[in-house]
């Protein structure tokens, strides 16, 4: 859905943060989140030459997450993530330290997924053993994952999860606007 939004902004001819505003007018809290990660990243400011930035906002596990992720792909096709910026509203932060790090590591773990998961099967044997052969995001390739925590009043939601979905649509997003 979330990339389907930047392209539904790209036919509009608006800017994928615009768009997403008008569309969460009514949601006051979706919409300061994406603010704040839209802020928080410098949107609006061009980011390094060959690079561009995609944003995705979900609800999910009653928390909400913004993330804009920087992206170059090199004339190889390779895809690489270079910075993360990530805003979220779990309701009353608890432990700060555990939220950032929560959200840290759903990045990693979606980014794995997004640019890597695949699992081969050979004559109904699956290819990949263990950690030395299934590739996974290693920490030379990570991005710089920053995290900002809306503060809230609101009964505290999940931070397990609702780092990981919001990281494929907005590399997607970047790849398609480079």
């Amino acid at each position: 859905i979330e990339s389907f939004i930047d392209e539904l902004a790209e036919a509009a001819g608006q800017d994928p943060v615009a768009y997403r505003r008008a569309l969460l007018k009514d949601d006051p809290r979706m919409l300061a989140v994406l603010e704040l990660a839209a802020a928080k990243a410098g949107w609006g400011t061009p980011p390094p030459e060959g690079r561009a930035r995609g944003v995705a906002v979900v609800r999910s596990f009653g928390s909400i997450v913004a993330q804009v992720a920087e992206v170059s792909v090199s004339p190889a096709g390779l895809v690489r993530v270079h910075h993360v910026t990530c805003a979220v509203d779990c309701g009353t932060p608890v432990n700060p330290g555990l939220i950032e790090a929560q959200m840290q590591g759903g990045v990693v773990f979606g980014l794995t997924a997004a640019l890597f998961g695949e699992i081969t099967i050979d004559k109904g044997r699956v290819q990949q053993h263990n950690f030395y052969d299934y590739e996974m995001l290693r920490m030379a390739a990570a991005p710089v994952v920053e995290v900002h925590i809306v503060p809230s009043t609101e009964a505290p939601g999940g931070v397990g999860e609702p780092g990981v979905p919001p990281i494929a649509p907005a590399v997607g997003n970047a790849v398609f606007a480079l």
